[in-house]
């Protein structure tokens, strides 16, 4: 196993986190999932082991900015990397994502290779 730290996919799609799983899982990272951005936080709250939040962006109720706002305002959790993952891929969607707090940017349909590189570079 590349690393003790979970990697915690949150997405209202459970085909877009079936998907990630897949990939993630194939490559030996552990991964557990959430279905909306509430469920999501909470995990984080009680789930120690988390080293990095893969976050969809557009998701109903509360949207991955929404999230990560409220990630990076939570002593407990600001310092968890948090990488956006997003269809929306038009000129300035990744600074917005950035400024909201992400780490690190990917669009679907999501490029493995990149992905695995930001892992990298995010888990310690």
């Amino acid at each position: 196993m590349k690393n003790a730290k979970e990697i915690l996919i949150i997405d209202d799609d459970s085909k877009n986190i079936f998907a990630l799983s897949a990939v993630l899982k194939a490559k030996k990272y552990q991964c557990i999932s959430a279905i909306s951005a509430g469920q999501g936080l909470k995990l984080l709250s009680s789930n120690k082991n988390i080293g990095v939040v893969l976050m969809d962006m557009m998701m109903p109720e509360m949207d991955g900015y929404e999230a990560i706002g409220k990630m990076k305002s939570d002593h407990e959790l600001k310092d968890i990397p948090v990488i956006a993952i997003t269809a929306q891929a038009m000129a300035g969607d990744r600074e917005k994502c950035i400024e909201a707090g992400a780490d690190g940017y990917i669009s679907k349909p999501v490029d493995v290779n990149k992905l695995l590189q930001l892992l990298n570079q995010l888990i310690d």
